[in-house]
């Protein structure tokens, strides 16, 4: 599911980053890539999320390419 369709305060990881090899590569860059585990601390457009430390902030459809499996708690 893209994670922009994830509530506030929800966990997940990151099952697949799509979209141009530049920007997939920016992300990865970023922590964000598959594997990793994010939480959404405000969902839709700006989705902003927190990545280990930092915080991203993805504009229009940025969102709708990160694609995870939510999980029950940031273990």
């Amino acid at each position: 599911m893209p994670v922009e369709l994830l509530c506030p305060g929800e966990w997940a990881d990151v099952t697949e980053v799509t979209g141009a090899p530049v920007w997939v590569g920016r992300m990865a860059e970023l922590g964000l890539q598959t594997g990793s585990r994010v939480q959404v601390l405000q969902p839709g457009s700006p989705c902003l999320l927190r990545v280990g430390g930092a915080r991203l902030s993805l504009r229009g459809d940025e969102g709708s390419q990160i694609l995870v499996r939510p999980v029950a708690h940031a273990g």
